[in-house]
């Protein structure tokens, strides 16, 4: 290390340090306009804190939102093996709502501010939309945290109150009404309708079904893969499930069965069928019919059980989500002797006896 003081050419002193670190760089440091004691004293100082703490460190570059958005995807969402489904809409998120709004900010540079006035552009939308957005931009900037390019949050991210809404479904009649009318158009449309309403299979679980999942004489019915585009993952919630299928939908399984494919809906060459062919062929029958439209209405159809559920015509009473996958309350059936389906005679009769139903262990239990 070298201190040196000198004359400066405006006047005063000039004071110059200069150290060679352990990396052989060089490290420099000039001040000027003091008297000749004032520049010593500076200098003494600075050496004495160099020799004890080291130069100071460059502070880091912080990012910018649109070149941190897809470190964020591959680190978090891709790294942490999200769905495909889930990388998609963290992707159409950042793509159509967040780049556009934050793209050239720095991640620091965000402020209180800037959050608002993206919720005030996002006001067409629903507030579950919203907070989807904001939930996406507090998540990247936490990432930002721990991976070091942020030391603390640039600003406070509010959610906007999102009121839970009355889920639809079909009464019986209008449930009844959807068969016949899926019927006459065909068999594919009548089974999709049945795995819909009478099983309450997701869309995605509808496309994965195989034959091997379907047991046509103890009439069980295993759902442990959904398709999202091609991609083939487990069921939402990261579970399987059992349920009990009814004499229609047995029936109408049995009618279908063929070789082609392991999947049960496939098209004549055995490739599988999309997404948009079950939902056009669902909502044409449920628009003969002159009923809501939408795929997933049939799994709140599907949905009822207990006394003020939607089978009962209170859509407001709803079981928790575990009776969804093993309550399989069905609306009333009769078989050749008249009487109730008895699978779905003693699923009633015990989600009434004894409570509410979840899920445990693949049973079902009392609490």
């Amino acid at each position: 290390m070298s201190t040196t003081v000198r004359p400066y050419k405006a006047g005063g002193w000039e004071a110059d340090i200069s150290i060679r670190l352990p990396d052989g760089s060089l490290y420099r440091k000039r001040a000027s306009r003091f008297s000749k004691s004032a520049a010593q004293r500076w200098a003494q100082d600075r050496e004495r804190y160099l020799l004890q703490h080291g130069p100071p460190t460059p502070k880091r570059e912080v990012p910018t939102f649109e070149t941190f958005a897809p470190r964020f995807v591959d680190g978090h969402a891709r790294a942490n093996r999200h769905k495909p489904s889930g990388i998609h809409a963290i992707e159409s998120i950042l793509r159509w709502h967040l780049v556009p709004a934050l793209g050239p900010k720095r991640l620091d540079a965000i402020t209180n501010e800037q959050v608002q006035r993206l919720k005030l552009a996002l006001t067409h939308r629903s507030p579950k939309t919203v907070n989807n957005v904001l939930t996406v931009l507090s998540t990247l900037l936490k990432k930002a945290i721990e991976w070091g390019e942020l030391e603390r949050l640039p600003c406070a991210i509010k959610l906007l109150p999102n009121p839970k809404k009355t889920m639809g479904f079909h009464d019986f009649d209008q449930y009844e009404r959807l068969l016949a009318t899926a019927r006459r158009r065909g068999t594919e449309t009548y089974v999709m309708v049945l795995l819909g309403g009478d099983a309450g299979l997701r869309l995605g679980e509808i496309l994965a079904l195989e034959w091997r999942d379907i047991e046509l004489t103890s009439r069980r019915l295993c759902v442990q893969r959904s398709d999202w585009l091609g991609h083939v993952t487990v069921p939402k919630g990261g579970r399987s499930r059992r349920l009990p299928m009814t004499q229609r939908l047995t029936a109408a399984l049995k009618a279908t069965r063929h070789l082609r494919s392991d999947r049960v809906l496939c098209l004549p060459d055995g490739s599988s069928i999309t997404r948009d062919r079950v939902i056009k062929a669902v909502r044409g029958a449920q628009r003969v019919a002159g009923i809501d439209q939408g795929v997933h209405i049939l799994r709140h159809t599907f949905a009822p059980g207990d006394e003020g559920s939607a089978c009962t015509g209170n859509p407001g009473a709803r079981r928790s989500r575990g009776s969804f996958d093993d309550a399989a309350v069905y609306a009333p059936e009769s078989g050749s002797n008249g009487r109730r389906d008895p699978i779905a005679r003693r699923t009633t009769i015990r989600s009434r006896t004894r409570g509410k139903v979840w899920r445990y262990s693949g049973h079902a239990r009392g609490r």
